[in-house]
Formats: structure tokens, sequence, C-alpha cells
């Protein structure tokens, strides 16, 4: 995978060390204008145009919330019925060491079937890109809710559902890629993943194709000095 993500060190499903990840600040920007009425007579009726697609109110966690605290429960399910996941989110910001949090518990803990949206980058759903991590296994080396990632394919649905109004943001797998820690450390990947604003620490910012991206992303490889040294990182567009 490649992306400043990373667990406690002492964790076996650490995400990897030396990943830094700029402190960023989510700004709100509101713009309203309205439509001028030309007033001429026997003007055409404009076509109606569709509604816009269905989003996830944010702020999704209160506003100021420092990027170092601890997780928070969100109304957020992450939905993948190719792998027959069906998650709740929890949104994480930063550590200590300045990467992004994957926080863990004894073996048997929920936590290791949790996934974590990165609440420095974008809202899922949202133009921009939208960063959600889980493990692949837990303490024990037994699968965790991300195991099987790397066997999504291009096509395969993703679905944030929103618990509270029951709306459902639906994603489609466009990339399943896997990188070395060494790779996931280059800015052009770290972009990627979290979006460039986060990674220069201006805050979400829309993608470069004005598209929503959801990026998901987990370990991979062989386990060395206490992480994992690969990464494996999805891809997500949004069509609805």
């Amino acid at each position: 995978m490649t992306t400043p993500i990373s667990a406690r060190p002492s964790a076996r499903a650490a995400f990897g060390r030396g990943l830094a990840l700029a402190a960023v600040a989510v700004w709100a920007l509101v713009g309203c204008g309205g439509a001028a009425d030309s007033g001429a007579p026997g003007a055409s009726v404009p076509t109606p145009e569709p509604p816009p697609p269905a989003t996830v109110p944010g702020p999704l966690v209160p506003p100021g919330t420092d990027l170092h605290a601890g997780p928070i429960s969100l109304p957020l399910q992450l939905r993948l019925p190719t792998l027959q996941v069906s998650a709740p989110v929890l949104g994480v910001g930063i550590t200590a060491h300045g990467a992004m949090d994957a926080p863990e518990g004894p073996p048997g803990n929920p936590i290791w079937q949790d996934a974590f949206w990165y609440r420095g980058g974008g809202v899922p759903g949202d133009d921009g890109t939208a960063t959600i991590a889980g493990h692949v296994d837990d303490v024990l080396g037994r699968p965790a809710l991300f195991a099987h990632l790397r066997d999504l394919h291009p096509g395969d649905p993703v679905v944030i559902h929103d618990t509270r109004s029951g709306v459902d943001v639906r994603f489609v797998v466009r990339e399943v890629a896997t990188y070395s820690v060494q790779q996931a450390s280059q800015p052009a990947v770290l972009a990627a993943i979290y979006g460039a604003g986060p990674v220069a620490g201006t805050g979400p910012q829309p993608a470069p194709d004005g598209l929503a991206h959801l990026t998901l992303v987990t370990c991979a490889g062989d386990f060395v000095h206490g992480s994992y040294d690969h990464r494996v990182v999805v891809d997500a567009q949004r069509v609805g």
C-alpha cells in the first residue's frame, strides 16, 4: 500500500513507519448565487436539471476536533459486496509521529473489523479524495477487515451507507495497486491516496479530474521490523 498510514509500532498489523502526513485544517467554503430572470416574453421553459446526487451530510465530526484526538464513531458503514464486508467506520486523525492513526486492541476486540476514515481528508462522496484504511490481520495474525482487499477488481462496487438517512453513496473500483513502503512515501503516490491538499497541509481539495474518489488501503507483503513492507491501495470512483 502506498500511504502514510501507520499503526502503533508494537502491533503486527502496523501500517508502517516513516510515512509522515502533514496535519491539515479543513476549510468549509460556501458559495451561493441566483439564476437571473431574463424577463423576455415567450422565453422557452428550461428543461429541469436532475436532482444532485445524494451526499453524506457533514461535518462528520465536531468542528474544531484536533487531528491528534482519538477515534470518533461515525454514522457510516463501509460495504464491499464482492467481499461480503460490512463494517462500521471510525473517524481517525494522526499519531504523534504524523502518520494516519490505525487503532488497535487485544485479540478479539471489534476494532480489528472496523474501517478508519481519515478525518483530515475529504468526506466520502464529495469531489476530491476520501481515504479509508483497515487492518489486514490482528495481533495474532488472524484475518481482519481488509484481509482480502487485494481480491477486489476493477468494476467491483463499494458503498458508503449513511445510517442516519439510509442514503447509499456508491463507488466502483477503478484500480487495485500494491506498493512498497518506499514507493508509498513518494509525493505522487501519497497525493493519489489522500489527495494533494491533505498531503500539502492545506485541507481537502477537488481532485484534478473533478471526480469524487475513495481510497481503500491496507498492509501487505512481509512483516519486517514490526510492520508490513507493502501496501494495497484501491482507488474507487463515485458512480451514484
